[in-house]
């Protein structure tokens, strides 16, 4: 039995430790597209800490969470901090994705929806296995932290990764960039 016990943890490790990008990789530049919008992409988000949450409606505490991180992107555009949540609709049909980003723009209008019709863009997080999944950049568009299935009980350390992430300094091409401004 407890053969069996082991052998199933390592199983779930080895799974859980393949869905995830390693800290500091380089992510895939593609985040979706808005509604009637143009295609986001990390690339263009350079310079500022991006906060990625794949989601679904149909995930109870994916849409608890849009409110808290609209109220963070709220703060940080208020302090002039370079963040960006991007939130990322996952494999949802058309029609679901575009009436739920047109009800949380006007509910929650600091947050950049997205969608990823087949999953395709959460993949390497992870995100085709299950959601909620949240993807932290560093401001040089590199990965800092992957979380695949957290809390409630997690919101503190999550706020701490950003925090110590918005602390750190601007990519040199960003910082010399706004010098010369």
């Amino acid at each position: 039995m407890r053969r069996i016990a082991f052998a199933l943890l390592a199983l779930m490790l080895s799974f859980a430790a393949g869905a995830e990008m390693p800290p500091g990789s380089s992510p895939p530049d593609a985040l979706g597209s808005e509604l009637g919008g143009p295609a986001v992409t990390v690339s263009s988000l350079h310079g500022k800490v991006v906060v990625i949450s794949f989601w679904a409606t149909w995930c109870g505490y994916c849409m608890k969470e849009m409110p808290v991180l609209a109220g963070l992107q709220a703060v940080a555009t208020q302090r002039g901090l370079p963040l960006q949540v991007v939130a990322v609709d996952s494999k949802e049909d058309h029609d679901t994705f575009a009436h739920s980003a047109r009800l949380l723009r006007e509910r929650l209008p600091g947050l950049l929806i997205t969608w990823d019709r087949y999953g395709e863009i959460g993949k390497p997080y992870g995100a085709d296995k299950g959601i909620p999944v949240m993807v932290m950049l560093h401001r040089d568009g590199t990965v800092a932290h992957v979380h695949v299935g957290y809390g409630a009980d997690m919101l503190d350390d999550l706020i701490a990764e950003i925090n110590a992430l918005l602390t750190e300094p601007a990519p040199p091409t960003v910082a010399a960039t706004i010098a010369s401004h």
